[in-house]
């Protein structure tokens, strides 16, 4: 029995581990494309020569929308494994009560 639950435990860890890796592919990918539209908002404003203290502005844009995939991915991990029950040696490594 206790051999079930240890490749019960490990599969449900590689499982966690296969989705947040998936999550962070994805907010990478959507992360570049910000940096991306944001190289080329600046490129626009430069060629036309605006002047207008914009740049400033586009730069901070393009962070924002550069990190918000990360944290909006790192979020909906959370909230997905705040839902599974933590078995007791997981509860242990977390510092929280088990049977949660």
């Amino acid at each position: 029995m206790a051999e079930a639950q240890q490749q019960d435990r490990l599969r449900s860890v590689v499982n966690d581990l296969v989705l947040a890796e998936m999550f962070l592919v994805q907010a990478t990918i959507e992360s570049a494309t910000a940096i991306g539209d944001g190289i080329s908002e600046l490129s626009r404003q430069w060629d036309n020569d605006t002047g207008d203290g914009s740049v400033a502005g586009v730069l901070a844009r393009t962070a924002d929308e550069a990190i918000e995939p990360y944290t909006s991915r790192l979020k909906v991990l959370r909230e997905l494994l705040d839902r599974q029950p933590l078995t007791a040696s997981a509860s242990r490594l977390e510092g929280k009560p088990a049977g949660r």
